[in-house]
């Protein structure tokens, strides 16, 4: 099983990663730590595969990673991710509509 779209929450020693497949099921769901996500991402993910994340001072280096790996990037803008928070919706359901076509 390979995933088209990831959506990924960064976080100082834990990231959370959500992945749906071609036909938008989603099919994976990780808390890893630090040291094995990018490991862990690059086993599941196709090549060309669309990657979802906040922006923020580490994302910008994760993205430019994940890019030279061949992967499409879009960071999300912190305005439209802080609803989520303020309504005091989980991490996985923020993760689920960042990576929608």
């Amino acid at each position: 099983m390979k995933l088209s779209r990831i959506g990924i929450d960064l976080a100082k020693n834990v990231f959370q990663l959500h992945g749906v497949d071609r036909h938008g099921k989603a099919v994976w769901k990780r808390r890893l730590s630090r040291n094995k996500w990018l490991t862990a991402l690059l086993d599941q993910a196709e090549p060309g595969c669309v990657i979802g994340m906040e922006a923020c001072g580490g994302a910008h280096h994760w993205a430019r990673e994940l890019q030279s790996r061949g992967y499409t990037v879009k960071l999300i803008p912190p305005q439209f991710v802080k609803p989520y928070v303020k309504s005091n919706k989980t991490m996985p359901t923020m993760l689920k509509r960042s990576v929608r076509p």
